[in-house]
């Protein structure tokens, strides 16, 4: 017996049941030009509606596209982003004006990763503390890595736990550099573009930071092709 189904290349993936093929080329073409939903729907002559599920559709796929593994030197550092419900119509907490400043508990943390190399991870971390820490960074670090990072005690904790060389560098200090070799500035240059980048959308919706961290990190990883 058969199932009397019919699939293609397509099903199962986040583009499934999307029409209009031939517009998918100049919306990536949008997308990594970071043109905002309205312009993007303008030049590929659909809804607005439309490019916003488009948007959302191929960004779902690049959530999940990130380094598996890091080697060498290994810089690592949190950056924040305030919690947004940007869409929805009922708010948990009083309204904000735009650039409004939240107060410590509504800023979202996130860790960025990145090697030498510039294999680049980075996770919104719900807690920052060992045991948050450790479940992403123990699958992603060589054993054998170098991790630099700021002195906060969370990645003493973390090399402690798992046995990976960790060089602490003093930015509170104004030390930018140990022996030459160990910063953090590869991985704070890449915070400072991904907030400028960031800044052009006024504000995403939390339920949506990690798509676009994604984005970003596609934007970065092939940005010479």
């Amino acid at each position: 017996p058969t199932c009397h189904k019919t699939s293609n290349a397509l099903t199962g993936t986040p583009l499934a049941r999307l029409r209009k093929r031939e517009q998918w080329t100049p919306y990536a073409q949008a997308l990594i030009e970071g043109a905002s939903v309205r312009e993007a729907a303008r030049r590929c002559g659909v809804d607005k509606n439309t490019a916003f599920l488009w948007r959302h559709r191929f960004l779902k796929a690049a959530s999940a596209h990130r380094a598996e593994h890091e080697g060498g030197i290994v810089e690592a550092d949190e950056t924040f982003f305030l919690q947004s419900f940007k869409g929805q119509r009922k708010l948990p907490r009083p309204a904000r004006k735009r650039g409004g400043v939240g107060a410590k508990w509504e800023q979202i943390a996130v860790l960025v990763v990145r090697d030498r190399s510039g294999q680049t991870a980075d996770f919104r971390i719900e807690k920052l503390d060992a045991h948050h820490i450790t479940a992403v960074l123990q699958p992603l670090i060589d054993k054998d890595a170098i991790l630099c990072t700021d002195g906060a005690r969370v990645y003493q904790a973390f090399a402690r736990l798992t046995g990976i060389t960790h060089r602490p560098i003093n930015v509170q200090k104004g030390i930018r550099v140990v022996d030459g070799a160990f910063h953090i500035q590869n991985v704070n240059a890449y915070d400072s573009r991904l907030k400028g980048w960031m800044g052009r959308f006024h504000g995403v919706a939390t339920k949506y930071l990690e798509s676009y961290l994604g984005w970003r990190r596609m934007l970065e990883r092939y940005r010479k092709s």
